[in-house]
């Protein structure tokens, strides 16, 4: 049986009868050096050898991605959305039982009375509510405005990262405002 001859090497053997260029020019050497090192992509590729085999199982490979990405991103895009409307509706249930301790609350004649009061101010017959303004201690009430200086003084602040907090903090909130 006949014996395939070996592909060419990537480092070609050198001619017996070469030199170095005399003078020392450095830069002719390292272009030769190059040049000899150079491998040639014909000569490489027609190495290569590939079975009907190999030829199937890679156009099922490159099929299978094909057919399975777009899946793939539309099973990632419905994981996300599903994430959303679950927390979405753990809010809801949060928000019913919420309601429904207040109604609760409101089955009880003394929550009601008590909201009558405080709310609508709300008396029985018979009683007297005194209303008192400026309860408040003498020693928190503000004193006459203090004078106002003509000098101009420049606070400490940087708008900057208060900036960027409120978008970052906007645009990462669980909860978008309903527009009426």
């Amino acid at each position: 049986m006949a014996r395939r001859p070996a592909p060419p090497s990537a480092y070609p053997r050198p001619a017996a009868d070469a030199r170095p260029p005399a003078g020392g020019d450095r830069r002719a050497a390292s272009r030769a050096r190059r040049a000899e090192q150079r491998v040639d992509v014909r000569e490489w590729a027609s190495g290569i050898r590939l079975s009907a085999f190999s030829v199937i199982m890679l156009s099922l490979v490159v099929l299978g991605a094909w057919v399975l990405v777009p899946t793939l991103g539309t099973f990632i895009d419905q994981r996300q959305k599903i994430a959303a409307l679950e927390a979405s509706v753990k809010v809801s249930e949060e928000q019913i039982q919420a309601l429904e301790k207040e109604r609760e609350r409101w089955q009880d004649p003394a929550y009601i009375t008590t909201q009558a009061r405080e709310r609508l101010y709300y008396v029985k017959p018979g009683e007297v509510v005194y209303l008192i303004d400026n309860d408040l201690d003498p020693a928190t009430l503000l004193r006459e405005q203090e004078p106002v200086s003509d000098t101009l003084e420049e606070t400490s602040s940087d708008w900057m990262p208060q900036l960027l907090r409120t978008l970052t903090g906007s645009g990462l909130s669980d909860t978008a405002a309903v527009a009426p």
